[in-house]
């Protein structure tokens, strides 16, 4: 994904899955506490309004959306950690294995705190 795009401009857009199919609108987009590059955006998907997380990294932002390279079913049963909140590394770790991913090596030890929101002050 770009990494030049101010994140909060992802809120509100709507997400679709690798085939097209929308998924929802995404809710909130949390920042790598390290680098402060957006890495993971929570999607609101369905009738019931729950979150799911997606990887932000392969996603791509395309036009006025968010497509994300995995299947809908996937997307959907990804761990709702809730938003508003820090994620925590075993939170992150558990996001990284559900979607397949390589996890980011630890960058500063195992106190590192994963996820700040958007716009979050420090």
């Amino acid at each position: 994904m770009q990494t030049d795009i101010d994140p909060r401009s992802l809120i509100g857009r709507k997400a679709f899955d690798r085939e097209g199919t929308k998924i929802g609108t995404v809710d909130e987009v949390y920042l790598d506490d390290a680098t402060g590059v957006p890495e993971w955006a929570a999607v609101r998907t369905g009738l019931f309004s729950r979150d799911a997380f997606v990887p932000l990294e392969p996603s791509e932002f395309v036009g006025d959306a968010l497509r994300i390279p995995f299947d809908r079913s996937l997307i959907k049963d990804a761990p709702d950690f809730g938003v508003g909140r820090h994620l925590s590394p075993e939170q992150e770790l558990q996001l990284y294995r559900h979607y397949g991913l390589d996890s980011p090596p630890e960058e500063t030890g195992p106190d590192r705190d994963f996820g700040r929101l958007a716009g979050q002050d420090e």
